[in-house]
C-alpha cells in the first residue's frame, strides 16, 4: 500500500510526497484506516515502526484549524519522547496554516506552557505528571478533545503513571477516540483498555526478522564470569559507542559502577532516573563523551543514536522480539553492525527461540582469542570528550555557530578540532569539548559572553 491510496487531505499527501514517504509501514497500513473512521485502537508496535505517523496523520486530518482549542492530546513517558513526537507532528502538518502543537512536559518551567495554552493550540503532547498539573490548575481545557493517544503505555505504567493516566482519561469527554500503543501487553494494559476504550480494534505488528548487515556473535560463559568477559570484549572491539542491555534495573546500577572502576567511560540508564538526569546522560552519549551506555529495555526505549558501533546483550532477553529490537540499533546508514550476546547455560533455550524466529544463527565467538585484562583488572576505554551545558537554546536564538565562535574566538582560543558535536535543545545546549582543554573551555565560557550575553555554564559529569 502507498500513502496516495489513503483518504488523506491534499496538504498531507503533499507533505508525504515532499518527505518521500511512499510505502506505508505495516503498523500504518493497519492503523490509519481504522483511526480515520474515528474508532478506538489498541496497537502493539516497537519504537521505529512508524507508529507516530500512524496516529499523527489521522489527528491532522481531523483538526479544525479555525478552532484554537486542544483537540488532540498525546501522552508520552518522557520529555525526550514528547519532543520527538511533537517534532514529527509539526513536520507532517507543516502545510496546515496556523497549526499549533505544544509540548507539555516536566523538567521545564510551567509558566510558558500556561501562557501558550491561554493563547490556544490544536494539539498537545505531554508527560502525565505535567498534564495532570495543568489540569489541576484548570488551564488545560479538555472539553474539545476529540482524540487521546497513550504512546508507549507500558513504559508509562512502569514509571508509576497509572493513576495520572486514569485521572487524565477520566477528565476527557466520553465521546473521545482513545488510541493506545504499547510494545508489550501486561494485564494492566488490558485492564486500562477495557476501562477506557470502546470496542477497540486490535493491531499487532511484531518484527521478528533480524536486520541485515549485523554480525551476530555469542560468547559462552558462566553467570559469575559475565563482567570480566564483557571487559575483555570491550578491549577486543574498542567500540566508539555501544549499548549494553540488562534485564533488571539493579544490574544496570551494579554493572555501570563495575565498568567505571575498570576504567570504562560508561553511564547507566534505568527507569528510576529523573528526566533531567536522563537528558544529560543521553546528550553525553550522543556526543560520545560516554562510550558505553548500560540500559534496560524499558529505559532504552526511544534511544536513537547515529553510528552505534555495537550492541551487547549482557542479559539475554526473554523473547525474540526484544532481541531484534535491541540489535536493530546498530548497523544503520549502510554500516555493518555488531551484536554480541553473553550466553550462560540457562540462556541456551532463549538463543534457540531467537534463531528459530529470525532464521539467523548467532556465530560462536572465541573466548580464548579475547585479550586478557591488565594485572589490576582494568580495561581502559575512555572517551576523548567531555560535555559542557549552556543555559540557552533554540528558543533563545542560540545556534551552533554562536557556541563554536565563543570557543574558538579570541576569548576561548580553542582550535576547531577541540570542539565536537554541538546539540541545541529548546532552552539549553550541549557541546562536546576535548578532555585535555575542558577546564580552559569552561573558564572561557563562564568568563565570556555568547552573542553578547552571559549564560550559566556547567561541566556535565
Amino acid at each position: 500500500m502507498d500513502f496516495a491510496s489513503l483518504p488523506l487531505s491534499p496538504p498531507l499527501l503533499q507533505v508525504l510526497q515532499e518527505l518521500e514517504f511512499q510505502t506505508v509501514t505495516p503498523i500504518q497500513a493497519q492503523s490509519i484506516p481504522v483511526l480515520l473512521q474515528g474508532r478506538d485502537l489498541i496497537g502493539q508496535a516497537q519504537t521505529g515502526s512508524g507508529k507516530t505517523a500512524a496516529f499523527a496523520l489521522p489527528i491532522l486530518q481531523k483538526i479544525q484549524l479555525a478552532r484554537r482549542r486542544v483537540q488532540a492530546l498525546v501522552l508520552c513517558p518522557t520529555r525526550e519522547l514528547c519532543a520527538q513526537v511533537a517534532g514529527e507532528i509539526r513536520r507532517l502538518g507543516r502545510r496546515l496554516p496556523g497549526l499549533q502543537v505544544l509540548v507539555l512536559a516536566g523538567g521545564q518551567p510551567i509558566r510558558p506552557q500556561v501562557n501558550a495554552l491561554e493563547k490556544g493550540a490544536h494539539i498537545a503532547v505531554g508527560t502525565p505528571g505535567r498534564v495532570m498539573d495543568l489540569l489541576d490548575r484548570e488551564v488545560l481545557e479538555t472539553g474539545q478533545l476529540a482524540t487521546v493517544v497513550l504512546d508507549e503505555a507500558d513504559r508509562m505504567l512502569d514509571m508509576g503513571f497509572r493513576e495520572d493516566m486514569e485521572r487524565i482519561l477520566g477528565a476527557t469527554p466520553p465521546s473521545r477516540q482513545t488510541v493506545l500503543f504499547s510494545a508489550t501487553f501486561p494485564p494492566t494494559i488490558e485492564e486500562m483498555s477495557r476501562a477506557f476504550q470502546k470496542n477497540p480494534t486490535r493491531v499487532t505488528v511484531v518484527e521478528a526478522e533480524a536486520p541485515p548487515d549485523i554480525q551476530q556473535l555469542r560468547y559462552p560463559c558462566e553467570p559469575e564470569q559475565k563482567t570480566s568477559l564483557l571487559l575483555r570484549i570491550l578491549r577486543q572491539y574498542q567500540p566508539g559507542s555501544a549499548i549494553v542491555f540488562c534485564n533488571q534495573k539493579a544490574t544496570v546500577v551494579e554493572l555501570t559502577q563495575a565498568l567505571g572502576e575498570a576504567g570504562v567511560s560508561a553511564a547507566g540508564l534505568q527507569g528510576d532516573l529523573e528526566q533531567s538526569e536522563r537528558d544529560r546522560v543521553m546528550a553525553r552519549f550522543r556526543n560520545q563523551s560516554i562510550r558505553v551506555l548500560v540500559a534496560t529495555d524499558v529505559a532504552g526505549r526511544g534511544i536513537d543514536v547515529e553510528a552505534l558501533d555495537a550492541v551487547i546483550n549482557y542479559d539475554m532477553p526473554f523473547q525474540p522480539e526484544p532481541y531484534v529490537h535491541r540489535i536493530g540499533r546498530t548497523g544503520r546508514a549502510g554500516r555493518t553492525g555488531l551484536a554480541i550476546s553473553l550466553v550462560t547455560p540457562r540462556d541456551e533455550r532463549k538463543v534457540e527461540d531467537i534463531v528459530q524466529a529470525t532464521g539467523v544463527k548467532l556465530e560462536p565467538g572465541s573466548v580464548e582469542a579475547l585479550p586478557p585484562m591488565d594485572a589490576a583488572g582494568r580495561m581502559p576505554l575512555e572517551s576523548p570528550w567531555e560535555t559542557l551545558l549552556i543555559s540557552a537554546g533554540r528558543k533563545d536564538k542560540m545556534r551552533p555557530g554562536d557556541i563554536l565562535g565563543a570557543l574558538t574566538g579570541e576569548a576561548g582560543g580553542l582550535n576547531a578540532s577541540d570542539v565536537g558535536k554541538i546539540e541545541i535543545q529548546d532552552r539549553q545546549a550541549y557541546v562536546a569539548v576535548s578532555k585535555r582543554v575542558v577546564r580552559v573551555a569552561l573558564k572561557a565560557l563562564q568568563a565570556g559572553r555568547i552573542k553578547g550575553r552571559k549564560h550559566w555554564i556547567e561541566w556535565v559529569k
